[in-house]
């Protein structure tokens, strides 16, 4: 019986961790730090930015189509996260957004939008902040 509360411990342990796990690195792609730190993603318009930060799990692409950045933002906890808005920056320089501060309930998503017409470069970088 003494064993059991150091194996719950241990169990709670990796369970924190596996649901801090941000998935695979996309192309390019360096992540970003605990303390918040934008992220250095170098993607090409070909790839897919999918990433959790702060709770929030981003899903971005680039339309060509419609010469904007399309995807969803999604709260994977259990309680509300506060301000939810999306960043990206191009290659040449701009930063689009931040997108409208949004609170997100458990469990939803919003969409995620950011329009580039006009802009010309070969990678870009995003990330979700919270709070």
């Amino acid at each position: 019986m003494r064993r059991f509360p150091m194996m719950l411990a241990a169990l709670l342990v990796i369970v924190a961790s596996a649901a801090c796990d941000n998935g695979p690195m996309e192309a390019g792609e360096q992540g970003h730090n605990e303390s918040g730190e934008e992220s250095n993603a170098s993607l090409t318009k070909t790839d897919v930015f999918d990433q959790t930060r702060g709770g929030a799990r981003l899903i971005l692409r680039w339309n060509e189509t419609e010469q904007a950045f399309v995807g969803t933002a999604e709260n994977v906890t259990s309680s509300v996260i506060r301000r939810v808005r999306v960043e990206i920056h191009l290659s040449n320089g701009t930063e689009l957004g931040p997108t409208t501060p949004t609170d997100l309930a458990s469990g939803e998503s919003m969409p995620v939008r950011l329009d580039a017409r006009g802009q010309v470069f070969d990678r870009w970088s995003a990330h979700a902040e919270v709070g």
